[in-house]
This record gives C-alpha cells, sequence and structure tokens, in this order.
C-alpha cells in the first residue's frame, strides 16, 4: 500500500497551507497524484464563477509544477473520472476536501459509495469551513436558525492552529494524461467582460495571504464603519479567495483573533462575518432546500413576480435609482460588489419591484467571482423576508436614505455612473466595455428615470405583505 497512489481531488482548495486533506495524503508516505475534474457541477456554474475557478486552476497547477508535481485535469462525471484514474495508475485511495452545499453533498454521496464498492478507500477531509456542521449543536441538540446564538456558541472555540506549508508531493512513478485547460473553455461565457474583470481579481493563495495582511494592518481598525461606506475600501475582500479555497478560513480566524487580542475592539465585527458565512452552510447542511426554495413556507404564496422584461433594467443597472444602479455596475466591471450594495440591490428587487429573489440569486450566480452557493441563497433570502434570521419584510431598504449614509460623498455613484457624472472615473466607461453588445447601452444614452418610484414601490410592497 505505500506504492499505491492517493488521488487527490481538488475542487474548491487551491492552497498549499494549512489543507488537511492534502496534508495527509502526504503523510501518508504513498505518491499524490493532484486531480481537477471538470464534472458536472463545475458545468452548471455560471459565466464568473467557471471563468475565476478556471483562473485557480491555472494558478495552482503552475504552483505545483514549481515544487516538481503536476495538477492532472480530467473532464467528465466525477465518479467515472475518478474510477478511470484510478484504474490507470493503480490508486487505492482518493482523498478530498468537504464541500457541504446539496449539491456537491450529493455528488460527493454518489463518489463515495460508488469508490467504496470498487474497493478503493474514499476519504473526504475537513478545511472548507471553520466548523464542521454536525458539531454545532443547540443546547438542545437541533441546528441554529438564528446567528447570534450560533456566534455566541462558536466565539469561544479554540480552533487548531493552521497546518504547515506543503513543500513537497511525492510523485507517482508514471503520470496519467491531462487535458489541456485552453480546451476547456471556461471562461467563454464571461466573452468580452473578462477583459475588464481581469483587472479586479486576486488569485492565488500568494495574493490572497498579501490581502489578509494588508486588511489586518491596515484596515480592520476601523472595520466596523468603514465597512459600510461604499467608496472606501474598507472590507477584506477575501470571499473571493475563501470561494476558491485559496486561503483557509482557519488562518483568517486566527489573524483575526490575534488582533482582537492585541485590543483593536472592531476585529470581532470581522470575525462575526466569518462566522455569518459559517452559518450559511450550517443551514444549507441542515435545510439545503433553502438554495432553492422559500425558507419560510408561509412565502410561498406570495406574490412576487418571476423573470421577464422588467427585470432586465435592475440587471442592466439601469432602474434609475442611482445607488442601485451603481451597485449593479461595480458587479459587471469588478465581478463582485461591496456587501452594502448587495443588501440594497436585492432589497430593491424583491420588495420595490415585487420580483422573486431567485431571480436575483440566478444573476448574481452568473456575474460574481466570489460567487458561493450558500452565502449567495441565504443572502437573497435573508434580504427577502423569507428566509431564516431575515429582515422582515417590512424593513425596506430606502436607496436615497443608504446613499445619504454611505456614500454621502458621492463618489461611489460616480465612480460606475457615466450619464449622471462629468467626473466618472474609469470605472463607469468600463461597464460600457464590460456588458453584452447585444444591450446597445453608452455612455451617451439619457440615464433614465426610475422604474419604480421609491416611494410608490414600498407603499405597494407592504400591501402586498399584509395582504398575504
Amino acid at each position: 500500500m505505500k506504492t499505491t497512489p492517493i488521488i487527490y481531488w481538488l475542487r474548491r482548495d487551491f492552497r498549499l497551507s494549512d489543507h488537511p486533506g492534502l496534508t495527509a495524503a502526504v503523510l501518508s508516505g504513498r505518491p499524490v497524484i493532484p486531480v481537477f475534474i471538470y464534472d458536472e457541477l463545475v458545468e452548471s456554474y455560471g459565466a464568473a464563477p467557471k471563468w475565476r475557478l478556471g483562473l485557480a486552476v491555472e494558478h495552482f497547477a503552475k504552483s505545483l509544477v514549481k515544487m516538481g508535481s503536476k495538477l492532472i485535469l480530467r473532464r467528465g462525471r466525477a465518479l467515472n473520472v475518478l474510477r478511470d484514474l484510478a484504474e490507470e495508475t493503480g490508486a487505492g485511495a482518493v482523498y478530498w476536501s468537504r464541500a457541504y452545499d446539496p449539491a456537491a453533498i450529493i455528488r460527493d454521496t454518489h463518489v463515495k459509495t460508488g469508490l467504496k464498492a470498487d474497493g478503493l478507500e474514499a476519504k473526504s477531509h475537513p478545511g472548507h469551513l471553520l466548523f464542521e456542521p454536525w458539531k454545532i449543536e443547540t443546547k438542545t441538540g437541533g441546528y441554529y436558525k438564528v446567528f447570534t446564538p450560533m456566534w455566541k456558541a462558536v466565539r469561544n472555540i479554540v480552533l487548531e492552529q493552521e497546518l504547515p506549508e506543503i513543500t513537497h508531493l511525492p510523485e507517482p512513478l508514471v503520470w496519467p494524461r491531462s487535458d489541456d485547460l485552453d480546451s476547456w473553455h471556461m471562461g467563454l461565457g464571461m466573452k468580452r467582460g473578462a477583459k475588464i474583470v481581469a483587472k479586479h481579481v486576486c488569485v492565488g493563495e500568494k495574493a490572497a495571504n498579501e490581502r489578509l495582511a494588508i486588511f489586518i494592518q491596515n484596515k480592520v481598525e476601523n472595520y466596523k464603519t468603514t465597512r459600510d461606506v461604499l467608496s472606501v475600501d474598507g472590507t477584506s475582500r477575501l470571499s473571493e479567495n475563501l470561494t476558491y479555497g485559496e486561503i483557509s478560513p482557519r488562518a483568517v480566524w486566527h489573524a483575526g483573533w490575534k488582533t482582537l487580542n492585541d485590543g483593536v475592539s472592531d476585529a470581532e465585527v470581522f470575525l462575526k462575518e466569518l462566522v455569518w458565512r459559517e452559518f450559511a452552510y450550517h443551514l444549507a447542511y441542515y435545510t439545503p432546500a433553502i438554495v432553492s426554495e422559500n425558507w419560510k413556507d408561509a412565502w410561498n404564496s406570495f406574490p412576487w413576480k418571476d423573470d421577464g422584461i422588467h427585470a432586465l433594467p435592475w440587471k442592466q443597472g439601469r432602474t434609475g435609482i442611482q445607488l442601485v444602479d451603481a451597485a449593479m455596475r461595480e458587479m459587471y466591471v469588478t465581478g463582485t460588489m461591496h456587501n452594502r450594495g448587495r443588501m440594497i440591490v436585492a432589497s430593491y428587487l424583491t420588495k420595490h419591484m415585487m420580483t422573486h429573489w431567485k431571480v436575483g440569486q440566478k444573476w448574481f450566480e452568473d456575474c460574481l467571482i466570489d460567487w458561493d452557493p450558500a452565502s449567495n441563497a441565504m443572502g437573497w433570502q435573508w434580504a427577502a423576508g423569507s428566509g431564516p434570521d431575515a429582515a422582515p419584510f417590512f424593513r425596506i431598504f430606502n436607496p436615497d436614505t443608504q446613499a445619504e449614509k454611505f456614500d454621502k460623498d458621492r463618489n461611489y455613484r460616480a465612480r460606475y455612473l457615466a450619464e449622471c457624472f462629468s467626473d466618472h472615473t474609469d470605472h463607469a466607461q468600463q461597464f460600457f466595455e464590460a456588458i453584452p453588445q447585444s444591450w446597445k447601452l453608452s455612455a451617451s444614452d439619457a440615464y433614465p428615470a426610475p422604474i419604480v418610484e421609491l416611494d410608490v414601490g414600498r407603499r405597494l410592497a407592504l400591501l402586498a405583505y399584509k395582504g398575504r
């Protein structure tokens, strides 16, 4: 067994530090064959996440080459590919890092059952989350449905320190065939937008660690205040790197706690945001329907509109509500959106426009490079009022009030709205270079009148809420 290889199946864990599964494979003393599979789940991803995943794969492959290893690329259904590789290489085991969203759990359960039936060792490992969902329980033994009690329960858990960086992977005697990454065309759906968004990505483990260090050194001290100011770079922006496992959540957790223990009180607010991600996966694990259905059944009869032509101005950043449009355009230019902006555009779509949260969820899934299945679903249901620990439906964000509080100097809107500001930045023009040509939009177009006036939309939304 010491000579039979272990296939290490990479999914969203593209790092060499604090990687429990890959570390276990190395410590076995057996040859390790790292593999990435363009499988049925990857095939289903939206344009931006699939493109960004391709960048993560490409970067990690280069990292492995530098240490004398390789990343084997294959396309097909996960179980079929892994079976083929095991037969080709004589591998006796397949390891991977766990995923916790419903679609991944279904796939992984199928894979594990099939591999074990073949007589192979099939073993999953932690690493994508701070806490395994089944290890965090309420005092009565159930799962947490409200965030604050969960935060209090995990706040003082002492986590082990990060595992050291892997510097060598034992090689097999013969490497199996590998696909060419370019042949997969993972960025095809991005079309011309890729050129624009590429200026804003932060790819790879080294870049992720530098991003964390800059945040801890320069931003966390004022995080409680600056995280909501739209024009200020006051957040960590680590969601992109956590999504692809280019940094471990445990490394972020320890950095935050060290800062908090050094007397920087705002670090606790940041740590709560990290646990909010855990909460999303906690709920996705225990109530998997959250990613596709109203978490609260009472909302099943609510008269939301489905997708259609009425939602197009929202998607295009042409609602006539400046803050909403600026946030939507930020997403097309940078591939991400400020968290405050996400709440504002979600509230406007689901309440002022009375459009189903699934429409926004699906659009974000196509456009965000930091798309995360659990966080995206919970975020949309939180904003809509249909989810756990949600903002009540009658809490309707007023974008004008939000602008006065969080974009008082109008810098954020000027950054993205070319039609409204003569002193707009390059970002505003890049929006028109990134969007589909079929939209036929240009900076010379007149800015539209509001498609839904704020007071009218609020009134109609509240009437629908009372009548449900």
